[in-house]
């Protein structure tokens, strides 16, 4: 019988005791030798012992001492892995004056030529000494970022590939012998993500990023059609409807400042005559979108916010209303043109309806002794103050006498100082009271506008009719008010 009619194994005896095991037969014949084996058991794999000089210049890399603000972590173990393994590949990492080798941030701000601003991978610091001179040299492109024009090249070449991830040693027989078919299904998958990629980054490379030329293929000078400073408009158009720009504006579709006073006057026509609320809003955003694109802050961009201001808060805009306020506040502090008092009250006046007591401490510091002294300011600061202190019957003569527009601001938070007045007068006046003292003390219109109130707060049930006068049953109503305040302070989900 020849050679190939016995197995690549060597047959063992069944164990039948529990002493020590003999030797067992050799059934293979003398003339038979197994072939050796090809690859390496993972229990003689070591582990890499590194140099003590090598963890003592790891240590110092990153001790808090050394550490430079102008260099990310990131950037410092990049280069770590690069010098300590290229020295473990050229045999020097014992010859190497570890001591003295200047330190990953020295090396990166010395690549970067000193600038501190610079965001590009440096590569590495070229040493004296001649034992790195050598290592640097063989890989100086390693350390460049990966940028999208490297996409089109083959990516398994070795100048493309970091040298920490470069198959050396074991791991590179390791991966040719005992893993063949896994390293097959990875080049193969690698090569889906870099097809992928390509299509991805063929607009990038047509028309590479004026702001990162550095990631373009060759050298490819910034673009110069962008203007540098604002633009001029040279649009004629009175009406023009808003747009959410998505690109750097062309001059053709912006009008200029003299088209744009004009327009004003039009939309100010048009909101007494039509009152076409959502029209003459998206008008007024377009009309502050051309001011905002020509960089113009004079007092007529004062004028436009303050107009679009009262006329989103007529209407319960918050949106607009807010964003109008926000714009004011920075106009007004290089202006001395516009309201900023009657502003300035209507941003306390916000703050009580939101409840936010931070801004409104904000909002008072803020506060000049010119605008304490304004009357809109003052009747704000006493607002607040009633509500500070419990006071319903001086927040509600308030509310009947609010100058200018601020009467919108307290309509929305006012059933809400209806409901705790209500508990407070429960609390106060007991066993009921009349339904007219009600209306009086919170500022209702008539009886009817108090009862159908209460009611539509469900509860209708202390609402008695008694002799010729509607009373409201306070002293069974007391629990009921009570839990309604806290509903309606409830932050809403």
């Amino acid at each position: 019988m020849n050679d190939t009619a016995f197995g690549a194994y060597t047959p063992v005896a069944a164990r039948r005791t529990f002493g020590q095991p003999t030797a067992p037969e050799h059934t293979t014949p003398p003339h038979h030798v197994p072939p050796p084996s090809t690859s390496t058991p993972r229990s003689t794999r070591k582990r890499q012992e590194w140099p003590p000089a090598v963890r003592s210049y790891v240590q110092r890399s990153f001790a808090d001492e050394n550490m430079s603000p102008n260099v990310d972590r990131q950037e410092m173990e990049i280069i770590l892995k690069q010098v300590i393994s290229q020295s473990v590949e050229a045999g020097t990492l014992d010859s190497i004056d570890w001591d003295n080798l200047p330190l990953p941030q020295a090396m990166i701000q010395n690549g970067r030529g000193h600038d501190p601003n610079s965001h590009i991978s440096p590569r590495p610091f070229q040493s004296n000494a001649n034992t790195l001179s050598t290592v640097h040299q063989t890989n100086a492109n390693t350390s460049k970022k990966r940028t999208s024009s490297s996409l089109d090249h083959d990516g398994g070449s070795g100048h493309d590939t970091a040298p920490w991830d470069q198959e050396t040693g074991r791991n590179a027989f390791e991966s040719r012998i005992s893993y063949p078919d896994k390293r097959a299904r990875n080049e193969s998958k690698s090569s889906q993500v870099l097809d992928g990629r390509k299509k991805r980054f063929e607009n990038a490379k047509a028309a590479p990023s004026p702001l990162r030329p550095w990631r373009a293929t060759g050298i490819q000078e910034m673009s110069t059609e962008e203007p540098k400073g604002p633009i001029v408009g040279r649009c004629q158009d009175l009406e023009k409807k808003y747009f959410r720009l998505t690109a750097a504006p062309k001059p053709d579709t912006v009008r200029p400042l003299a088209v744009l006073e004009k327009t004003l006057e039009r939309l100010k026509k048009k909101w007494r005559e039509e009152k076409n609320y959502f029209y003459i809003c998206d008008q007024f955003k377009s009309l502050r979108q051309d001011l905002t694109v020509q960089h113009v802050k004079t007092g007529f961009t004062i004028n436009v916010y303050e107009i679009h201001a009262r006329i989103a808060l007529e209407k319960g805009d918050l949106g607009e209303y807010n964003q109008c306020q926000t714009q004011l506040r920075a106009l007004y502090a290089h202006n001395p043109g516009g309201h900023p008092s009657e502003f300035m009250a209507y941003r306390i006046l916000y703050f009580l309806h939101t409840s936010n007591k931070t801004d409104m401490n904000d909002a008072l510091a803020d506060l000049t002794p010119a605008e304490k002294q304004d009357s809109a300011v003052k009747h704000a600061l006493a607002t607040r103050s009633a509500l500070a202190l419990g006071n319903y019957h001086r927040f509600f003569q308030l509310f009947l006498d609010t100058p200018n527009m601020g009467a919108y601001l307290m309509d929305m938070f006012v059933a809400r100082e209806r409901l705790s007045a209500l508990s407070m007068i429960c609390r106060a006046y007991k066993p009921d009271v009349k339904l007219r003292f009600v209306t009086e003390e919170l500022a209702f219109e008539s009886d009817d506008e108090c009862a159908r109130f209460i009611c539509n707060h469900g509860a209708e049930q202390f609402l008695e009719q008694r002799d010729d006068s509607v009373r409201l049953l306070t002293g069974k109503a007391t629990t009921f008010f009570e839990a309604a305040v806290k509903a309606a302070a409830a932050p809403k989900t």
